[in-house]
């Protein structure tokens, strides 16, 4: 499902509580495209969609930024940050991951909750000026993210 944004609407900053790869705010990425990939290593949705995709997505516009985001709201117990090292690592993931924050007073973690995610695998794209442009749930056609990105990399930041 897709949300579209008109520009305008500013980006909330990213509520992290590791990274893995360089460490990154919005606010130093202004100027910049972002893509950002929510996901959790247990969802068939982002192995086989989601995180693939976001790979092709660095490779094809080296000029977007990729960062993963592991929003764990489910498999808390065999999803910890050891597991996610070794996952990144195994699965070859070439951009930086971040582990969303939770703030113990439920299952979902604070960004995707900020972000109104409603599940993985979600695409988020920010435009130059640090806009929210688009958060997308589940499996977005290439053609589709490749003109939207197209589109975003056009405007003047």
């Amino acid at each position: 499902m897709d949300r579209l944004m008109p520009a305008g609407i500013a980006a909330p900053e990213l509520d992290i509580a590791q990274w893995f790869g360089e460490e990154t705010s919005l606010a130093q990425l202004r100027g910049k495209v972002v893509l950002i990939e929510a996901f959790q290593m247990l969802c068939p949705g982002c192995l086989n969609y989601g995180l693939p995709q976001a790979v092709r997505v660095r490779k094809q516009f080296p000029e977007v930024v990729v960062i993963g985001i592991h929003t764990v709201f489910e498999h808390h117990d065999v999803t910890g940050p050891e597991a996610l090292q070794v996952f990144l690592r195994e699965f070859g993931i070439p951009f930086p991951v971040a582990v969303d924050r939770h703030d113990g007073r439920g299952n979902i973690p604070i960004t995707m909750d900020t972000y109104r995610l409603e599940g993985t695998p979600s695409t988020i794209l920010i435009d130059k000026s640090g806009d929210l442009r688009l958060t997308h749930l589940g499996a977005m056609p290439d053609l589709q993210l490749g003109a939207m990105l197209g589109e975003l990399l056009a405007e003047k930041a």
